[in-house]
């Protein structure tokens, strides 16, 4: 491939197949062959096996989910197969964000996750690299249930410990030297929002939506985007956003400049790969060069920023204020 395409950069279809493995309830017969059927197409594309006998009734059942998807290519396929386990998951009250678990251990294996692949990706003789959503969502946002588990070293090293690697996170976007998409296929909250501004190009679905919560939990900008943002849509905008908690639809983001172009969901995801596609066999070179020339004149800015911004999320997360903030979103979520 010379393009990565999967949500966690190269880890989506990896991860969706660990994802089954957490699924409690049986999704029934009908559901598990197309999952068998969307398997063997994306990891060996369509069937040419033999067809089993007519007495052999579970193989003769596979071969025909697996038939019935005709030629299909492999890289849809695969995208099927992530959709429908994600939504399998999110259906039983899983997260959709990149782990099913929301401790905090794993939020912050899922970052580390995030910043070797960026890493990888930068390295590898991929063209692009592309952020998407499993399921219906492209990302819910942090776990706020970590506030309410504090480790044996208090608050403050819990604190530390996040900001260091948010500063790290952000740092592997910032200094990602390649093109680097968002597919926004649904909902975006906090840090997949406010990354958006280090991204090159951000393509989204009409249902797509985008909030940044922050004052509303007591905390701060991330990701860049108390500079990104005024940058992108003026300040006006920008404060309704990061002050006020303005959910966006897809056609303002785009009206306001974060998102590049809006898609029918009908047609979302074939136009948008189709298009992919046809950038990842732009010259490979030329694209990174002129990314890394373009990121060049702002790099140093953002590394401060990001600095800055970490620095009062620190401070944020170790504040009565946040801490009380999150209390009172818990309490009127358990009314609803």
């Amino acid at each position: 491939s010379r393009f990565v395409r999967p949500s966690l950069v190269s880890t989506q279809f990896e991860e969706a197949k660990s994802r089954m493995s957490s699924l409690k309830q049986d999704p029934g017969n009908d559901v598990k062959l197309k999952i068998y059927a969307l398997f063997k197409q994306s990891t060996l594309g369509p069937c040419t096996t033999p067809r089993p006998g007519m007495l052999d009734f579970i193989n003769k059942a596979k071969w025909d989910a697996w038939k019935a998807l005709g030629e299909t290519p492999q890289e849809d396929a695969r995208q099927q197969y992530c959709d429908l386990i994600g939504s399998l998951v999110s259906a039983e009250g899983g997260s959709v964000a990149a782990k099913p678990s929301g401790s905090a251990s794993s939020v912050l294996q899922m970052y580390d996750e995030i910043v070797t692949a960026l890493e990888q990706a930068g390295k590898d003789n991929s063209v692009l690299t592309v952020f998407t959503g499993a399921g219906d969502f492209y990302c819910s946002g942090n776990d706020l249930t970590n506030f309410t588990k504090i480790p044996d070293g208090g608050v403050e090293l819990m604190a530390k410990q996040a900001g260091e690697l948010l500063r790290k996170y952000v740092k592997a976007y910032i200094d990602f030297p390649k093109p680097l998409v968002a597919v926004v296929n649904g909902p975006a909250v906090g840090i997949s929002v406010t990354a958006l501004g280090l991204f090159d190009l951000v393509y989204a679905t009409e249902r797509a939506t985008f909030h940044t919560p922050f004052s509303q939990l007591g905390q701060s900008a991330e990701g860049c985007s108390s500079y990104t943002f005024p940058k992108i849509m003026g300040n006006a905008k920008a404060s309704e956003m990061l002050l006020f908690n303005k959910k966006l639809t897809a056609a303002q983001a785009c009206d306001f400049g974060l998102v590049t172009e809006v898609f029918p969901d009908s047609s979302f995801n074939s136009e948008v790969w189709t298009r992919l596609k046809s950038y990842a066999a732009l010259p490979p070179n030329s694209l990174a060069l002129s990314k890394q020339l373009i990121r060049s004149t702002e790099r140093e800015r953002l590394h401060a920023v990001n600095d800055a911004e970490v620095e009062l999320l620190v401070e944020r997360w170790t504040s009565d204020e946040c801490f009380t903030a999150i209390m009172n979103f818990f309490q009127s979520k358990a009314k609803l």
